[in-house]
C-alpha cells in the first residue's frame, strides 16, 4: 500500500474520521489507533515481516528502561552496547548476510578455492533500516541523557512503527516524535490545509516528474547502453538524479503531510539539496534524517576522538562516514564505492576549510544566480550526478562502463531518438525546478507560493497538478527508497 494509491486513499479516510471524530481529543485512543493502524499498514506489504518488528519493539522498550534505571556507568553502558549490537546484528543478519556470503565465495574462488558457500533465502523486512535507526537513537540518547525512556509502550510501539515514516523515514528522532505521542491532539485547520498542500506537492513530484523520468531513464540503464550514444547516456544520468530526487523528496512531503493530518510535526528530509554549491551542502540538504543521524552518531564521536590528527583525522572520519552511507542503501560493492566517492569529494573542502562554511545564494533581483553560483550549482549536480549513475547501475562494473562510454566524445553525435519523450521529461522537470527554486527559502515547494497567490489563481494551479497527476496516473514506478 502506497501513497500514491486507491488503496491508501480508503484506509486514511477511515483512519483520519476514526482518529479525529470519533477519539478526538482521546489521546489515549489515538495512540492505539494509530498503533493499530501502523501494523496493519506494514503488514499489507508483507505480513511475514510484521513479528520481527514487534520482538525488537519489545525488547528495545526494555533496554530504554534498563539503560535509565541503571546503577552504575558500567552497568549503563553494558545495556546500550547490548541495544547496540542487537540493532546492527539484525541490520546486518537481513541486509549483508548473503553480500558477505558472496564476497567471500568470489574471494577464495579468485584464488582457486572451491568452496560450498551458498546463500540463503532471506526475506528483507521492508524498512529495516529506517525502523533500525529510529530504535538505535532511542537508546543512545537516553544512555547520553538526552532523553528519558517512555513507560507506556504503546506510544514507544508507535513511535517506532508511525505508519507514515516506516517504509521510508524520515528517520525521527525520539525526541521528535514521543513527546507528540504523548501530548493532546487535536484537529488543527491550518496544519491540515499545510499537509494537504505539501501531499499535493509530493504526489505532483512523484507521479509527474519522478515516474515520467523514470521510462526515459530505465530504457538508458536497463537496455543496451554500449549502443546508445553518449548524449543520450548523459541525459539518463542527469534525469535520474532528478528521478531520484522527486520520488524520495516526494514520498517524504507526503509522509510529512500525512502526519500533519494526523496533528504531527516530523522531521523535514530535505532543503532543496539541487540548489547548493559544494558536496558538504548537498549532504547536508539530501536525507537529511539519516546524514543528521549518522553525523550524531558516528562522525562527531570519530572526529572528536581523533581531533589530535588534525584534517587526517577529519578525513578518516568522513570516510568511514560514508562508506556506511554506501552501505545503509544496500548489499552491493557499488554501493560501498557509492560513499567512497562522496567521501573524496569532502577532501578538498576539509583542506580549503569550507567544509563547515554556508555559501550564499547570490542572486539578481529578477531572481537568477549569478555566475560564479550558477557554475558552482551546475559543477555540484555533475558531481552528483556522476555519483548516481554508480547508485543506479546494477554491478560496479556496469557503472564504471556506463561512465566511460558517457565520457566518450565521439559518441556524442546524436540527440535521443525519443525526443517526445525528452520533452516531457524536460517539461515536468523545469516546472519543478521552477517552483522550488522560488520557494527556496520555505519547508516545500507549494508552502507559500499558493497563499500568496488570489484564490482565483491559487486553486487554478491546484487543479492543473491534480489534473497532471491523473494524466500521469498508472504509469507510477515504485518507490526508489522502498528497497532500503
Amino acid at each position: 500500500m502506497v501513497f500514491n494509491s486507491i488503496e491508501f486513499l480508503i484506509f486514511f479516510t477511515v483512519v483520519f474520521s476514526l482518529y479525529h471524530f470519533f477519539l478526538k481529543e482521546k489521546t489515549r485512543g489515538q495512540n492505539v489507533l494509530l498503533l493499530i493502524t501502523s501494523y496493519v499498514f506494514y503488514a499489507w506489504a508483507n505480513w511475514k515481516i510484521l513479528p520481527l518488528l514487534a520482538a525488537v519493539t519489545v525488547i528495545f522498550y526494555g533496554l530504554g528502561i534498563a539503560v535509565f534505571e541503571a546503577k552504575t556507568d558500567k552497568r549503563k553502558q553494558l545495556f546500550t552496547l547490548t541495544g547496540v549490537i542487537l540493532g546492527i546484528g539484525t541490520l546486518l543478519y537481513f541486509k549483508y548476510t548473503n553480500f558477505f556470503i558472496s564476497s567471500f565465495k568470489d574471494l577464495f574462488e579468485s584464488i582457486g578455492l572451491r568452496t560450498n558457500l551458498h546463500t540463503f533465502k532471506i526475506i528483507l523486512p521492508i524498512g529495516i533500516s529506517f525502523y533500525t535507526f529510529r530504535l538505535l537513537s532511542y537508546i543512545i540518547d537516553i544512555q547520553r541523557g538526552k532523553f528519558e525512556p517512555t513507560r507506556d509502550i504503546v506510544v514507544f510501539a508507535t513511535y517506532v512503527a508511525f505508519f507514515p515514516c516506516i517504509l521510508s523515514g524520515p528517520i525521527d528522532r525520539p525526541a521528535t516524535l514521543i513527546p507528540q505521542l504523548q501530548s493532546k491532539r487535536v484537529f488543527d485547520y491550518s496544519l491540515a490545509v499545510n499537509g494537504m498542500r505539501q501531499i499535493l506537492w509530493g504526489l505532483f513530484k512523484k507521479i509527474v516528474v519522478a515516474d515520467n523520468c523514470a521510462v526515459f531513464v530505465n530504457q538508458a540503464f536497463d537496455g543496451d547502453y554500449q549502443m546508445q550514444t553518449g548524449s543520450t547516456l548523459l541525459l539518463a544520468a542527469v534525469f535520474y538524479s532528478f528521478q531520484m530526487y522527486a520520488d524520495f523528496s516526494g514520498y517524504s512531503d507526503m509522509a510529512i503531510g500525512v502526519a500533519k493530518l494526523l496533528g504531527f510535526r516530523v522531521t523535514k528530509n530535505f532543503d532543496y539539496p539541487f540548489f547548493v554549491q559544494n558536496i558538504a551542502e548537498y549532504w547536508r540538504k539530501w536525507h537529511i534524517s539519516l546524514t543528521s543521524w549518522l553525523t550524531d552518531y558516528v562522525f562527531m564521536p570519530l572526529n572528536i576522538k581523533w581531533r589530535d590528527w588534525g584534517n587526517r583525522g577529519t578525513i578518516a572520519a568522513i570516510m568511514i562516514t560514508f562508506i556506511l552511507i554506501g552501505l545503509w542503501h544496500g548489499d552491493n560493492w557499488k554501493f560501498v564505492f557509492f560513499g567512497l566517492y562522496n567521501g573524496l569529494l569532502y577532501i578538498p573542502l576539509i583542506l580549503s576549510g569550507a567544509m563547515f562554511k554556508k555559501n550564499k545564494l547570490m542572486t539578481y533581483g529578477w531572481g537568477f544566480p549569478k555566475p560564479k553560483v550558477f557554475f558552482n550549482i551546475l559543477l555540484t549536480f555533475g558531481l552528483v550526478s556522476v555519483g548516481n549513475v554508480i547508485f543506479r547501475a546494477d554491478t560496479l562494473g556496469q557503472a564504471f562502463e556506463y561512465l566511460g562510454r558517457m565520457a566518450n566524445i565521439r559518441s556524442f553525435y546524436s540527440m535521443p531518438d525519443e525526443n517526445t519523450l525528452l520533452l516531457k521529461s524536460v517539461f515536468v522537470v523545469a516546472c519543478m525546478l521552477i517552483v522550488e527554486w522560488s520557494e527556496r527559502k520555505n519547508n516545500f515547494g507549494l508552502e507559500k507560493l499558493g497563499i500568496t497567490w488570489k484564490p482565483v489563481f491559487r486553486y487554478a494551479m491546484y487543479y492543473v497538478l491534480v489534473l497532471l497527476i491523473f494524466l500521469s496516473a498508472g504509469k507510477e514506478q515504485i518507490f526508489i527508497y522502498f528497497q532500503f
